[in-house]
């Protein structure tokens, strides 16, 4: 029936290739538009991260980052959905769109690769912090002792990056976990940012923690999957307005009990 069959399979299975890249790239909207036509904004964050967020006495979150949610949501139109992650899934729930952009998410070339960062919205560093009676100052000084950090996280690749070989550094899932094995003696040491020490240091007085040396000095950012321009504009537009209007600096004020240095949300 066809005289040239080899070249028309050829031009047969072009088009139906053709037609299924168009049907899905139609069929796959921009992320903001999904927001929008969905009314809510889905935000991965951490559930016992103060003062960023942790559950208040009626169960619900509150902290820094979910007033910065809060504000995005609101300038976006819709309703602000906290849902909770930890430093293992939270890539992973962005890359399948179970959230929509994840809070807090320090800058590295390995995260790069799999996400794009938003605008800067919080200082950020990760500190080593240990009993007043133990002398550490540096990372040599980490020979030989226990230091507990949360799996997964920034402070993890700070930390491993920077230990000599023989620390014990012991992994946990989750912010308390690592803070309990620290207060009760299970490791010498641990390792947090900024805001997670600050309050141990101010409630351990028996141990008398403090503050060792910096690992890494890292503004928090605000991720989204790769390629969705629109979202990351609209997100950078909405932390513009933050720092303009003053919100966050009030937000910084009432959560880490500091004026916003806008000089500390440079990379």
């Amino acid at each position: 029936m066809f005289k040239n069959k080899p070249t028309f399979l050829l031009k047969l299975v072009s088009t139906l290739l053709i037609t299924s890249a168009l049907t899905l790239s139609n069929a796959s909207a921009d992320a903001l538009e999904d927001i929008k036509a969905s009314g809510e904004l889905k935000v991965g964050v951490f559930s016992d991260f103060p003062p960023f967020s942790s559950a208040s006495a009626d169960m619900s979150l509150k902290g820094y980052d979910i007033d910065v949610a809060d504000y995005l949501a609101s300038a976006l139109g819709v309703k602000m959905v906290p849902v909770s992650v930890t430093g293992q899934n939270r890539i992973p729930y962005l890359n399948d769109a179970r959230v929509d952009l994840l809070m807090s998410v320090g800058y590295s070339d390995e995260r790069a690769e799999v996400i794009d960062y938003a605008a800067a919205y919080a200082p950020y560093y990760i500190a080593v912090i240990g009993p007043a009676a133990l002398e550490v100052s540096s990372p040599a000084d980490l020979e030989g002792k226990s230091v507990s950090v949360n799996r997964g996280t920034l402070e993890d690749t700070s930390l491993t990056e920077a230990a000599p070989e023989n620390v014990d550094i012991k992994r946990f899932d989750n912010y308390n976990s690592v803070i309990q094995a620290f207060i009760s003696g299970q490791t010498d040491l641990m390792v947090v940012g900024n805001d997670v020490g600050a309050g141990v240091l101010a409630r351990q007085e028996d141990i008398k923690p403090e503050q060792k040396f910096q690992l890494l000095t890292s503004p928090s950012h605000i991720a989204v999957n790769k390629g969705e321009t629109a979202l990351k504009q609209a997100i950078d537009s909405a932390i513009a307005s933050m720092l303009e209007d003053g919100k966050l600096n009030q937000s910084s004020e009432n959560w880490l009990n500091t004026p916003l240095d806008p000089e500390n949300l440079k990379d």
